[in-house]
């Protein structure tokens, strides 16, 4: 795997596949320190204040977005989740939606200036909907990309488990490529190279381990005294309760789901009965709608947030 530049070196090669032609927006990461002392990183796009900001899931982080940043063309936010990316890992290993809200919103208040179309995947849109609800005011519009609080966790999510569950650190980046394309993730290996360079880091020693606290929690030995409920906060954070946030939510909600992701039919027509003036889109893909469809997803966002 050839050494990158920097975090924002594949972008060129990523607009070239989408037809997105210079200039392209610029990026730079800022950081935030929270009120505990913890760090809250993001990614900030385009000139001028993020109208749309985005919220990754488990196990993922803020570059996931950024091929539909570029096609979505307008000045964006994407946030690394507490446990995830760039920013600190919880001592507690709680990363259930309610908990994360907070760090999401101090975020908001840091790095924009108006109200957001707020846009979310899986962990990270039960996240958004918490957001909402909690503070109303930072949200205009609400979109949750192939996720519902009703999902079964040992459906689709298994995979993502058993893919975390493997060793803590590895001899080089190729051996988590090969692991990604082992698994059916990352898509061509170069798109899996890139997938691997941004979630990852060589610790002093020259190991390399995922930036994301969930690989180190699923092999959490069984010995550790914390071990049981470290394994469930990898086991339920798709799982936890959400609908009641989704209800206080005053802005205008729409479900994004994959054809062949973890929203089934009986699950999109669940939220459609508990949320009657919510929208519901089906996109021809699967669970990651913002690798596997960018395009489209941010064309469509585009709209959404009444910029089309």
């Amino acid at each position: 795997m050839s050494a990158p530049t920097d975090e924002f070196s594949f972008l060129p090669a990523q607009a070239a596949d989408i037809g997105v032609a210079p200039p392209l927006p610029r990026g730079e990461r800022v950081d935030v320190t929270l009120e505990d002392g913890r760090t809250l990183s993001a990614l900030r796009y385009g000139d001028g204040a993020p109208v749309v900001t985005f919220l990754h899931g488990a196990g993922l982080n803020a570059h996931t977005w950024d091929t539909t940043i570029l096609a979505l063309g307008l000045p964006a936010l994407a946030i690394d989740l507490p446990g995830h990316g760039d920013s600190s890992w919880r001592e507690d290993a709680a990363y259930t939606a309610r908990v994360l809200a907070p760090d999401v919103v101090s975020g908001l208040r840091e790095w924009t200036n108006g109200p957001q179309l707020l846009v979310g995947h899986s962990l990270g849109g039960l996240t958004a909907a918490a957001v909402a609800a909690s503070a109303p005011a930072a949200v205009a519009q609400l979109v949750v990309i192939d996720i519902t609080p009703g999902v079964d966790p040992n459906a689709g999510p298994t995979q993502i488990r058993e893919f975390f569950a493997g060793p803590t650190d590895w001899a080089t980046r190729e051996e988590l490529v090969d692991r990604a394309l082992a698994f059916g993730l990352g898509g061509t290996r170069a798109a899996a190279e890139r997938g691997v360079f941004l979630n990852s880091r060589i610790r002093p020693d020259g190991r390399v381990e995922w930036k994301h606290h969930f690989a180190h929690l699923a092999a959490a030995p069984d010995r550790a005294a914390d071990a049981p409920a470290r394994q469930d906060a990898v086991a339920n954070v798709l799982s936890a309760t959400g609908w009641d946030d989704l209800a206080a939510v005053a802005a205008p909600i729409t479900l994004i789901r994959g054809d062949r992701g973890y929203v089934t039919e009986a699950d999109a027509a669940e939220f459609s009965r508990r949320l009657p003036g919510a929208s519901v889109e089906i996109a021809p893909t699967g669970h990651n709608v913002q690798e596997e469809r960018p395009r489209e997803l941010g064309a469509r966002l585009r709209e959404i947030a009444g910029k089309g």
